[in-house]
């Protein structure tokens, strides 16, 4: 049976837990367990994480199943579009808001993170207020989505945009693991 506890993750009851403080405590600790396995490596089988864990793989699909339902996990590739022959362009775009009355920045980010360009978007301390990540196939395309999307937006104060010239690490995933030898070929 499904159930919603106060935690905030929906979650399938195990057979062995029923109700209680207890239970509910049980499931969050098993999802943490299992979401820490899936930081690591998110193509390992519910099945070799139920004999990781020691418990059902029924149990591990009801619970990844769960936290996939409640946008706790997504299951997205990291491409290396340069090794895969495809140009994109990505840029960093900082930009400055003035927040909007009883809304803060909520409103100026829902209407941001609704473009298709953007892949990601933070609300940031310091010297400016969110954090984009943009990607785009030319960097004329970026610059004029940046100049006649997000510049004149209401609330847009200033933009200031940074392209990627080449992205070293991902999410924990390393572009070029290959050791290079950096010492010179001396030949006799």
């Amino acid at each position: 049976m499904d159930t919603q506890d106060t935690h905030g993750i929906k979650g399938a009851r195990s057979a062995q837990c029923t109700e209680g403080a207890e239970c509910v405590e049980k499931e969050k600790n098993r999802a943490n367990e299992i979401l820490e396995i899936l930081a690591e490596d998110s193509r390992i089988p519910p099945e070799r994480i139920a004999a990781m864990l020691n418990c059902p793989a029924a149990e591990v699909e009801r619970t990844i199943r769960a936290l996939l339902d409640e946008n706790v996990i997504s299951f997205k590739p990291i491409i290396n579009w340069e090794k895969a022959g495809r140009e994109v362009i990505n840029a960093h775009i900082e930009l400055k808001i003035t927040p909007q009355r009883d809304m803060g920045f909520e409103k100026v980010a829902k209407r941001i993170y609704k473009y298709p360009q953007v892949k990601s978007l933070h609300l940031m301390s310091g010297g400016y207020d969110l954090a984009l990540d943009v990607e785009g196939r030319t960097m004329k395309e970026v610059a004029l989505f940046v100049a006649e999307k997000l510049a004149p937006m209401e609330g847009v104060v200033s933009t200031a945009t940074h392209f990627v010239l080449r992205t070293y690490k991902e999410n924990g995933f390393v572009f070029d693991d290959k050791e290079r030898d950096g010492r010179q070929v001396i030949t006799l």
